[in-house]
């Protein structure tokens, strides 16, 4: 099997002396079972390969990339990128990675098992998650899908200023979607997932049962009474949430002033019960990674500590842009260019939890899925307006559920009226470990 490292570097030979050239190179194997009615539907087992050269040159970068590892492929590839930059405009804030000091901290991202077991196994988990959400209530009247799916990949990436890093991660997950009858004729919806670094440690009824008890606790939902209630975020709705906010610390964000946390370093931005950091090195988190896609050491990076605004997210790029240095946060596809972004995001524990929330709440909504979370929100402005459902809280319990409505606010003041942080961490398929949110100041919209 080729070496990613040792074809990354016999590109990077041919470079003039006058060029910085950064390789990367990347393979990945996929596996995606979908069952339906007890039979496979579909089966993908995809085999990819790529190799990314960026050319940087009198502050010009030329960019080439290939899905072949074939000779004739791979002897073309410089040359390109360095005929591209002849045609690019000079940007100084164009540059390659340079080793800054920061350590490596390995972490172990690979399990056999997904290699190891067979397609047929594979086929049986997604068989067994079907049997399983079917068989839950009397009321499922049926599974729109069950999936199992996993990837195994590596990356290597080197470039002229001494930059030579590899990477390898697997990962494994099975998910559902099951349909619910309810009393008015319609069909409610619930969903789950789970994900492991390999099949073994994926939880079947643990995800049947999740599915299910999301659909049933719809049944009977109406549009609710347009108010402004307490916001109960489980874990898995904390980490979308938090995700956006992380996504407007993006540094290429700041950068391009598109996005309202500029310029705001030290400011109270949240609540001082939030403290969020980005921890790639965390090798409980599903996101976790030794190196980011430029080559450099992952590491904590605080975002926000006690409500105060800490930094940002940066790539070489974006901290070119601010005078600062790369944070090791550099995203990327083997093909594309560089982005800074999250990998892990943490949010340091508080007290309490779901339970404890729900009983100290006269009026409240605890939220069961969100939609619209790519259109509805105004990254530049924090605006935001998503479809919800949920489940209204009444007098310290659970009462009616609710759906057709909207949840509406600015992420900024949302931040600001945090009402409490839980101490139940979870780990979320994305990578994110983050606790339960109570939130206040949200506008909740209905036909009531």
């Amino acid at each position: 099997m080729t070496d990613l490292n040792e074809l990354a570097r016999s590109i990077l030979a041919g470079a003039a002396g006058d060029e910085s050239v950064e390789v990367c190179v990347g393979r990945a194997v996929e596996t995606e079972v979908r069952v339906h009615g007890a039979a496979v539907e579909s089966l993908t087992v995809a085999e990819s390969h790529g190799i990314g050269v960026r050319v940087v040159v009198d502050g010009r970068e030329g960019i080439a990339h290939a899905g072949s590892f074939d000779d004739d492929v791979v002897r073309t590839l410089l040359h390109e990128a360095r005929d591209n930059a002849g045609f690019a405009e000079p940007d100084d804030r164009v540059g390659l990675a340079r080793p800054d000091g920061v350590a490596v901290v390995a972490v172990d991202r690979w399990d056999r098992a997904v290699e190891t077991t067979s397609t047929d196994d594979k086929i049986a988990l997604a068989l067994e998650l079907e049997a399983a959400v079917t068989a839950a209530d009397e009321r499922v009247r049926g599974v729109r899908a069950a999936i199992y799916g996993d990837t195994r990949s590596e990356t290597a990436v080197v470039n002229t200023h001494g930059i030579d890093a590899h990477t390898s991660a697997t990962m494994a997950s099975i998910s559902t979607s099951v349909l619910v009858d309810d009393i008015d004729g319609g069909t409610r919806t619930g969903g789950a997932v789970d994900a492991a670094r390999g099949p073994t440690a994926l939880d079947v009824a643990k995800v049947a049962d999740l599915a299910v008890a999301r659909g049933l606790q719809l049944l009977g939902a109406g549009p609710p009474t347009t108010g402004r209630p307490l916001v109960v975020l489980e874990p898995r709705f904390a980490a979308t949430i938090l995700a956006l906010v992380a996504g407007m610390l993006s540094g290429e964000r700041v950068v391009k002033g598109r996005t309202p946390f500029a310029d705001r370093i030290g400011d109270a931005v949240a609540a001082g019960a939030l403290t969020l950091y980005d921890d790639p090195t965390d090798a409980a988190s599903l996101g976790a990674a030794a190196t980011d896609g430029e080559g450099l050491a992952c590491r904590r990076v605080p975002l926000i500590s006690g409500g105060s605004l800490d930094g940002y997210l940066h790539d070489t790029r974006s901290a070119r842009g601010l005078g600062t240095s790369s944070t090791g946060s550099a995203l990327r596809a083997v093909r594309g260019t560089p982005g800074p972004g999250h990998r892990s995001l943490h949010a340091a524990p508080g007290d309490g939890g779901l339970d404890e929330f729900i009983a100290g709440i006269a009026d409240g909504l605890l939220v069961a899925s969100l939609q619209g979370l790519h259109s509805g929100v105004n990254a530049v402005s924090g605006d935001f307006s998503v479809g919800v459902e949920g489940v209204r809280i009444r007098d310290g319990a659970l009462a009616e559920p609710i759906r057709e409505a909207t949840l509406a606010g600015a992420i900024p003041r949302m931040l600001l009226d945090i009402e409490s942080v839980g101490a139940d961490l979870e780990t979320q398929p994305g990578g994110a470990i983050v606790p339960s949110l109570v939130l206040a100041g949200l506008t909740l919209g209905g036909g009531a």
